[in-house]
């Protein structure tokens, strides 16, 4: 690998941290404005780690569909406003220009033609070097002081003056990529609130001690289901996907999504637990009828053959051995009381949650910088004039499917078009 170039003693700009949003916001800021003096520094010595091992390491660019119900975390209409300056289609045309050309698959999700994140990597690389920005690797930021108009930027190569600073740092998640939340702490220093971070897009740990534990029995499985999340007795969030059960838990879309609800809810110390509906969009009502239905059309067919009609065998079998019940009993046998617990349960079933996998584990971070404290027609901070912030370390966090990257693209491109203007302001 050749030698990193030398850090310069001081830029227009400095973009700290070169995974989605900043080196999207080094590109859009050199397209912008050809004459900015732009430096990206990055911790590792071959930065994009988390790109490269994103959607399986086919990296799910974007989605087809993207608004601001698709994230939690900050205020929506400001997220509605960052994602209106940036859309979808940008992110198409975006690519395309640098040779990626995107297809759509299930769910809205666009990936490479080439199925390859390398890819969408070395695009976004020689856009950088084409646009002019230098990238020094690995430079790893210590400390950032705002003095006067610039910015002091203390790294492991040395110091940069900036006129104007992006954190572009990323979260905590996956922090075998160089995300280990350093950028929090600076951005506190330079006055920002932050708002408690927990893992999210995790998968869960299930008590396999639980009366309802399956999961063991079930491992590799997978099916659709909806999971409803409580929160102190009352149902706030219900998500639909597909649910992976595993060795240690419960894994797949509609889990990583109702991680950060779990997450989050316990962090406050609220009262939060997640049931499963086996049968999507059907109540308690609705399945207690379609049981009694089965059980006079065919009562002599057996209590497994009927539930195994609508999952896999082992699922059933595992359910109803966690409810005590005879799957080789006809249905004409299942008592009134024995067959309402049934469906009550099919609708209702316990996941018995003890934690997330954590950060190591999890695709996005929750929490962070207050959005309520950037501007979003220009992602610049509100309490300190001159810094910018683009990405995972904001309080915004979005389902699984290409949402986050959508934010990291859109937040950079946002904020990139506004570096130019910030300099001169400034200078």
């Amino acid at each position: 690998m050749p030698d990193a170039p030398q850090i310069p003693s001081k830029s227009d700009v400095v973009v700290i941290g070169a995974g989605a949003a900043g080196l999207a916001t080094a590109i859009a800021a050199r397209r912008a404005d050809p004459s900015l003096r732009v430096v990206v520094l990055d911790g590792a010595s071959r930065p994009g780690a988390k790109i490269l091992i994103s959607g399986g390491t086919r990296c799910n660019v974007t989605n087809g569909a993207v608004t601001e119900a698709d994230f939690w975390g900050g205020r929506r209409t400001v997220v509605r406003n960052v994602l209106r300056a940036f859309r979808v289609a940008d992110t198409v045309a975006f690519f395309r220009d640098m040779g990626v050309t995107l297809h759509e698959e299930p769910g809205g999700k666009l990936f490479p033609d080439s199925n390859r994140a390398r890819d969408v990597l070395a695009a976004l690389l020689a856009a950088l070097e084409r646009c002019g920005a230098s990238l020094v690797a690995p430079a790893r930021a210590h400390r950032i002081e705002q003095q006067s108009s610039q910015f002091l930027i203390e790294t492991s190569r040395g110091p940069i003056e900036a006129t104007v600073a992006v954190l572009a740092t990323g979260g905590q998640s996956l922090p075998k990529t160089g995300s280990d939340g350093a950028g929090y702490a600076f951005a506190r220093d330079l006055g920002h609130t932050i708002v408690p971070t927990t893992p999210a897009l995790a998968p869960l740990l299930l008590d396999a001690t639980s009366a309802t534990s399956i999961h063991g029995a079930v491992s590799g499985v997978a099916l659709d289901v909806e999971i409803v999340i409580w929160i102190d007795n009352a149902v706030t969030t219900r998500l639909a996907g597909a649910l992976l059960w595993t060795h240690f838990g419960a894994s797949g879309p509609v889990v990583l999504d109702a991680s950060r609800h779990w997450a989050r809810a316990r962090l406050e110390q609220r009262a939060v637990r997640l049931t499963v509906n086996f049968f999507p969009g059907a109540t308690y009502e609705s399945l207690d009828a379609r049981w009694r239905g089965a059980a006079t059309e065919r009562p002599r067919s057996s209590i497994r053959t009927r539930l195994a009609a609508s999952m896999p065998e082992s699922l059933a079998t595992a359910i109803l051995r966690a409810l005590h019940l005879d799957g080789d009993q006809p249905l004409a046998h299942l008592s009134r009381a024995d067959r309402r617990r049934l469906a009550r349960m099919l609708v209702e079933w316990p996941l018995s949650v003890t934690e997330t996998r954590g950060y190591n584990f999890a695709e996005v971070t929750a929490g962070g910088v207050d959005i309520t404290e950037i501007d979003p027609s220009t992602m610049q901070s509100r309490r300190c004039p001159g810094l910018f912030l683009v990405g995972e370390i904001l309080d915004v966090d979005g389902r699984i499917g290409g949402f986050n990257f959508q934010w990291a693209w859109a937040t950079g491109h946002v904020a990139g078009r506004a570096l130019s203007a910030a300099v001169r302001a400034r200078q």
